[in-house]
C-alpha cells in the first residue's frame, strides 16, 4: 500500500500536465469535470492514506544520504488533511472565478500540478525530499503569479523568483550540515548525531538561523515578506493558494520540520538561535498587522494580514515546547480555513464589480447587494480576529500561554504582540464589514448599485468553508487534544 503515496502525488501532477499539453483541444466543460474529479479523487486517496498509514516508500536512492522517500508521521498528517479538505473547495471556486479571466487551461494546468507537488512536501520523509518538492513548488506557482503577463505580473513574478531562489540557497546549506553531522531523515527531537557535533554547536545554530530565514521566505517573515503582497496581482484563486493553503503553509511546515525534526529543540532552546527566531516572529506579527491597518487596497490588506498570522504560527514554534507546537498547529488549521474564505470573498467582489482592483472605501453599501459574500467575510473576520468561541481565539490563547510559560521577557513580549495584533486585526477587518453594510452619510454607493451576488459555485464554496470554520470552532477541544498528541508524536 506504500505506493499510494506516489499515486496521490502523481495524479494531480499528471492531470495538470495533460491540461497544459491539451489546452488547445480541451473544452471548458471537459476540463472542469476532469480537474475537479481527479482533484477530489486525490483528496479521497490522501484520507485513505491517513487511515491505512502505509509504510515508508523509497522511490529513488541517489546516494547513501540522498533518497526520494515518502512517509506519514504526526506532522505530515496535519498538513495533508488541510490540503485534502481545502483543495477541492478551492478548485470548485476557481472554475467560476476563471470564467472572468483568460488563459484558463494554462491556469488550471499549473494549479492542479501544484496540488501534487505540495502533497510531496507533506509526505516528505527527509529534508532532501522536502527540499526537492519545495523548489518544484516555486516552478509550478511562478506561472500562476505571472498569469496576467502584464508589467505588474512580470514584476511580481521576478520578485517571487528572486526571493525564492535566495531562500533556497540558505535552505540548501542546512542539507549539507545535517547530512554531515547526522541524517536527513525527519526524527522528532532532531536528527543530529550527538557524537559528531561536539564543539560545533554554535556553528550549527548559525546554520539553523540561516535556514530559518531561507524557508521563512515562503512564510513571509520580515524582511522577506514583500513578495507576498506583490503576488496579489495574480487571480484570486492564486492568492488563496499562496496565502492560505499551499505556498505559505509549506514555508511554515518546512520551518516546523527544521526546528523539531532536524536540528532539534535540545540544541536550539535557550540559545541565540531561539531568541533570533522568536524576535523576528514578534516583530513580523506587529509589523504585518500595523501595515495591513494602513492599507486601503483590499487584497494587499489581506496579504499583510497573512504576513502577520504566519508569524503567529512561527512564534508558537519558536517557544520550542510541545505546547507551543500545539498552538502553532491549531493556528495553522484555523488560519487556513478563515483566510481562504477572506480571499474568496475578495475575489467574488472583484468579479461582480468588474474591477481590476478594489479598495475598502469603494465597498460602501455592497453588503446589501452581496449578502452571502459579506456574511462569509464576517464569519471569517471573527475567526481571524479571534473572537470567542471561534477557533482563532483558542489558537492565539494556546500560543500566548505557551510563550508566557517560558518565563522569559521575549515570551511576555510575544503574548503582548498577539494582543496588539488582534486589536489591529479587529480594526482593519471590521472596517470592511461596516462599510459594506452600514455606509456612512455622504459615501458613494452609486458605483455598486447594479452589483449582484456571486454565482452558485462561489456561494457553495463560501457555505462549505463557513461550515468548516464553525465545525472546527465547535469541536476545538478535541481538535486541540488531537494536535497536542501530534505535537508529542503520539498519534
Amino acid at each position: 500500500m506504500s505506493v499510494l503515496y506516489l499515486i496521490s502525488v502523481l495524479i494531480p501532477m499528471v492531470t495538470g500536465a495533460v491540461v497544459l499539453v491539451q489546452r488547445e483541444k480541451m473544452t471548458r466543460r471537459v476540463r472542469e469535470l476532469s480537474v475537479f474529479f481527479l482533484s477530489s479523487l486525490t483528496s479521497l486517496l490522501v484520507l485513505v492514506i491517513l487511515v491505512l498509514r502505509p509504510a515508508p516508500l523509497e522511490v529513488l536512492r541517489l546516494s547513501d544520504s540522498l533518497a526520494l522517500t515518502f512517509h506519514l508521521d504526526n506532522l505530515s498528517m496535519v498538513f495533508a488533511v488541510i490540503l485534502a479538505v481545502l483543495w477541492p473547495i478551492a478548485d470548485l471556486y476557481s472554475h467560476e472565478y476563471m470564467t472572468h479571466e483568460h488563459g484558463e487551461n494554462r491556469f488550471f494546468g499549473f494549479f492542479t500540478m501544484t496540488y501534487g507537488v505540495v502533497l510531496g512536501i507533506a509526505f516528505a520523509a527527509n529534508a532532501f525530499t522536502l527540499y526537492l518538492f519545495y523548489e518544484l513548488m516555486t516552478l509550478c506557482t511562478l506561472p500562476l503569479v505571472m498569469h496576467e503577463m502584464d508589467a505588474q505580473g512580470r514584476a511580481a513574478g521576478k520578485k517571487y523568483l528572486f526571493y525564492s531562489m535566495g531562500g533556497a540557497a540558505f535552505a540548501f546549506l542546512s542539507l549539507a550540515f545535517l547530512s554531515h553531522y547526522g541524517t536527513l531523515d525527519f526524527i522528532l527531537g532532531g536528527s543530529l548525531n550527538p557524537a559528531l557535533i561536539g564543539g560545533m554547536e554554535n556553528t550549527l545554530r548559525v546554520v539553523f538561523v540561516l535556514a530559518f530565514f531561507g524557508y521563512g521566505v515562503k512564510a513571509a517573515v520580515f524582511p522577506f515578506y514583500s513578495w507576498l503582497p506583490a503576488a496579489g496581482v495574480a487571480p484570486t484563486p492564486v492568492s488563496a493558494l499562496l496565502h492560505a493553503v499551499a505556498v505559505v503553509n509549506s514555508g511554515v511546515f518546512a520551518v516546523l520540520r527544521l526546528t523539531y525534526y532536524s536540528f532539534g529543540t535540545e540544541l536550539l532552546s535557550g540559545t541565540f538561535a531561539q531568541w533570533i527566531m522568536m524576535g523576528v516572529c514578534i516583530f513580523t506579527i506587529v509589523f504585518g498587522s500595523a501595515y495591513a491597518w494602513r492599507l486601503q487596497h483590499l487584497k494587499r490588506r489581506l496579504a499583510l494580514s497573512t504576513v502577520s498570522n504566519l508569524s503567529y504560527i512561527l512564534l508558537g514554534a519558536s517557544v520550542m515546547t510541545s505546547a507551543g507546537l500545539t498552538g502553532a498547529l491549531l493556528h495553522m488549521v484555523a488560519h487556513s480555513v478563515f483566510k481562504i474564505i477572506l480571499f474568496f470573498t475578495a475575489g467574488a467582489i472583484l468579479c461582480q464589480t468588474h474591477h481590476q482592483d478594489e479598495y475598502v472605501f469603494q465597498l460602501s453599501g455592497l453588503g446589501k447587494k452581496m449578502p452571502v459574500t459579506f456574511a462569509a467575510f464576517a464569519v471569517a473576520s471573527m475567526g481571524l480576529i479571534g473572537v470567542p468561541p471561534f477557533a482563532g481565539f483558542f489558537s492565539k490563547w494556546a500560543i500566548a500561554e505557551a510563550a508566557v510559560r517560558m518565563n522569559h521577557p521575549l515570551g511576555y513580549l510575544g503574548a503582548f504582540a498577539l494582543i496588539l495584533s488582534a486589536f489591529l486585526t479587529g480594526l482593519y477587518q471590521l472596517e470592511v464589514f461596516i462599510r459594506g453594510w452600514f455606509p456612512g452619510e455622504g459615501e458613494d454607493t452609486a458605483r455598486n448599485a447594479r452589483v449582484t451576488e456571486a454565482g452558485w459555485r462561489m456561494k457553495l464554496s463560501f457555505a462549505l468553508l463557513m461550515a468548516l470554520g464553525v465545525l472546527i470552532s465547535l469541536f476545538v477541544a478535541p481538535l486541540t487534544a488531537l494536535l497536542s498528541s501530534a505535537a508529542q508524536g503520539l498519534l
